[in-house]
């Protein structure tokens, strides 16, 4: 991909050894197929992806690893068409929801939070989460987002078979803004969560609680799919 400046670290070395710059503005990166999916080699905080197409499409949203997000061609250059930026971002958010993205979750709970939303509501989520004597126990749900909104399966069916909350109900998602960590068999996992409307009541808020379950499926991730992609897509009709 091509960026306007070189990484700082290629900055220092061009300077020092009195090289030519515009060699260092095309950057490299290795794309790995593996049995979860593609993603970009030697970059632990990236995600698995089902295709190529949704690895670049999500890229083009969010930068996550890349130095800046990818520009996806709006128009055929061979043909004398022209499309917004804008609409190019709404067609690849719209064609990643088709595709939808899931993984394994920790669901820690749900907390009723009135009217409460935004970054407030999952800090406060969580200070009660962890506050609680004894903790709430954990449980593995499969966490699947999509056009339609956010579905979570458990299923061991312990707290529940599943439930779906569809995209207009689902307001906010975050990481935890102190970064505090759910420690499950001595591994610590970083919190997040969405404030979705309770249900029959479009006042009232519910923050539903979860932490990362695999390392290669980060908390951030997830947040950046939900908010960006999913949220933001609503937000643009």
């Amino acid at each position: 991909m091509k960026v306007a400046t070189p990484p700082p670290s290629v900055l220092q070395q061009s300077r020092r050894a009195g090289g030519d710059l515009s060699n260092e503005l095309v950057r490299h990166f290795l794309i790995e197929c593996t049995q979860k999916g593609v993603r970009l080699k030697g970059c632990p905080n990236e995600p698995y992806f089902g295709s190529l197409t949704a690895l670049v499409c999500q890229h083009s949203i969010t930068p996550l690893a890349l130095p800046c997000k990818l520009i996806i061609p709006d128009r055929d250059p061979l043909e004398d068409v022209v499309e917004s930026t804008s609409n190019s971002v709404t067609n690849s958010a719209a064609e990643l929801l088709k595709q939808g993205a899931a993984c394994n979750v920790w669901f820690l709970g749900s907390v009723e939070m009135e009217s409460l939303t935004g970054i407030q509501a999952v800090q406060k989520a969580t200070t009660r989460t962890l506050a609680s004597d004894p903790l709430p126990t954990s449980t593995v749900v499969h966490f699947k987002v999509s056009s339609q909104g956010i579905t979570l399966t458990d299923n061991q069916r312990r707290l529940f078979f599943r439930r779906h909350y569809p995209v207009n109900m689902v307001i906010y998602c975050a990481l935890d803004p102190q970064d505090r960590k759910w420690k499950k068999d001595g591994c610590p996992a970083k919190i997040f969560g969405f404030v979705a409307r309770k249900t029959g009541n479009s006042m009232d808020n519910v923050c539903h609680l979860f932490a990362e379950h695999d390392p290669e499926q980060p908390a951030s991730a997830i947040v950046n799919f939900v908010s960006k992609v999913m949220i933001g897509s609503q937000k643009s009709k």
